[in-house]
């Protein structure tokens, strides 16, 4: 998996309407300290010094989404309580779309309050309702399903055990589903996997397989027969099965077996992972990648989300960056206008001094290599807005570039002084200007600084133009006349 393809998926994400159906709940979190036993029994006080509620369940699946940028509706049932209308409130904040949640009287919101010291769970609380729906709500759950579903580029069940996922429902999520080819992903829990029947993938972790099977995962034959058994009651297309530190293995209907390693990090608290998977998985399978390369996604994204303490989303920059890692290349330096603009942004708010300039590049030689240095000895960064090759052909005439934009790049983000590069495919570098905001602006000693496009730009923030003149008798052109001369002559 690529940078460029991660990226280009996170741009598409915006348009990707995802509906999350399961179980919602919120989760509280109570960090503390504790030293000392209490005198009326042996157990620890903990002295709470901040309180923090998330959603959770089928929540965290939308949060996850939602850090993803995507669009985002959320079908449940859950109590006309306190907990309830907290819930609401805080998808309403985010913009999800909460038309598919019922609330039915009676019926106990989940919420699971964790109580935390030294970065160490102590002990949880459960308070929730658990048995199945009503057939009322049932029949509206379904009903709105049935209509709606349509709308959708993909589907996420996450699945609690609390009593929404029915048969019913899930009959009519995985049959309509079917029938208008939009894919369905399961987060699975108990033993009985025959109610998910029909889903394009399953994403078990390796305990639940386990139950599920029958079969004890002990080593790759042990997988491998669990995963066959599940595929084949099931009748599954797809199966991945998560591992923890070993990695996933995703199990296909074709016959195809992907074994994807884990990236090692340091683990602070898996709670949540699975919903992290569940939704890179559907971003990506719905953002047009193959589904192994949609699993790869989904297992950066997990390798970020454990290094996190509690449910917590992963964002499409910490995705990006991790990726990078992966290709310790001049491919990591290479990035488009949008993420690059985020990441500047990021490097001005640490107080980072940003330099920028651009050129065609076209045939690297000393004096681009000198000029360069002498810009990133300006600030902390040097960004190089470098000229597609449609930009050069009408700068410089039809025979140029000679060496060809990717080429380009890629030699450029190689040097050890060039910290990001960025193409542009206007005539100048104005609207690239616009979107970063460089402190300052760097351009060859040929400009005056009246000349140099984006002055204006960078002096009405309180940036500057720099004018660093270029080497002597060094340019592109001159080694272009000095190859035709040579090899003319020869003939």
């Amino acid at each position: 998996m690529d940078r460029k393809t991660v990226e280009s998926l996170f741009q598409r994400a915006t348009n990707l309407k995802c509906l999350v159906v399961g179980d919602l709940m919120l989760d509280e979190y109570l960090w503390g300290k504790t030293d000392r036993i209490s005198p009326e029994a042996p157990v620890q006080v903990v002295d709470i010094l901040r309180e923090d509620l998330r959603l959770g369940g089928a929540g965290n699946v939308a949060n996850n989404l939602l850090a993803l940028g995507c669009q985002v509706t959320v079908a449940s049932v859950i109590g006309e309580d306190e907990n309830g209308w907290a819930l609401l409130k805080s998808f309403s904040r985010q913009g999800v779309d909460t038309t598919p949640i019922f609330q039915e009287p009676g019926r106990r919101t989940g919420r699971k309050t964790r109580v935390i010291a030294s970065n160490q769970q102590i002990v949880r609380i459960d308070r929730e309702s658990r048995e199945p729906l009503s057939g009322q709500l049932e029949q509206q759950l379904v009903t709105w399903l049935q209509e709606h579903i349509t709308g959708f580029d993909v589907l996420l069940v996450s699945d609690y055990l609390k009593g929404v996922l029915t048969p019913a429902v899930l009959t009519a999520i995985t049959a309509t589903a079917t029938e208008r080819k939009i894919p369905v992903l399961v987060d699975p829990k108990g033993t009985d996997y025959r109610k998910y029947r029909g889903a394009t993938c399953l994403t078990p972790n390796r305990k639940e397989a386990e139950a599920a099977s029958g079969i004890p995962i002990r080593d790759q034959e042990s997988l491998n027969r669990a995963a066959e058994t599940l595929m084949s009651q099931l009748e599954l297309d797809n199966l991945l099965i998560t591992r923890s530190e070993e990695g996933m293995s995703l199990f296909c209907g074709n016959g195809e077996t992907v074994h994807i390693p884990t990236v090692a990090r340091e683990v602070f608290d898996v709670t949540g992972a699975g919903d992290t998977v569940l939704a890179l998985l559907a971003c990506g399978l719905a953002g047009g990648l193959p589904l192994a390369e949609a699993a790869r996604l989904a297992n950066v994204a997990a390798g970020i989300a454990v290094a996190k303490l509690g449910t917590s989303t992963v964002t499409p920059a910490e995705i990006i960056a991790a990726v990078s890692l992966e290709h310790r290349d001049s491919d990591s330096k290479i990035k488009n206008r949008e993420v690059l603009a985020e990441i500047i942004a990021g490097e001005r708010a640490k107080g980072k001094q940003v330099v920028f300039t651009n050129g065609c590049f076209d045939l690297l030689h000393a004096g681009h290599v000198k000029y360069l240095q002498a810009a990133r000895r300006l600030g902390d960064l040097l960004i190089l807005g470098l000229n597609s090759d449609a930009s050069v052909r009408r700068l410089k005439g039809p025979k140029r570039p000679l060496i060809d934009e990717e080429e380009r790049g890629h030699l450029m983000a190689a040097l050890d002084c060039i910290d990001y590069v960025c193409l542009f495919e206007e005539d100048t570098p104005l609207e690239l200007i616009t979107a970063l905001r460089p402190q300052i602006l760097v351009k060859g000693g040929d400009y005056t600084p009246e000349g140099v496009v984006g002055k204006a730009v960078v002096e009405s923030y309180g940036g500057r133009v720099e004018l660093i003149p270029f080497v002597d008798g060094k340019s592109t052109t001159n080694i272009i006349e000095k190859v035709l001369e040579r090899y003319t002559n020869e003939q």
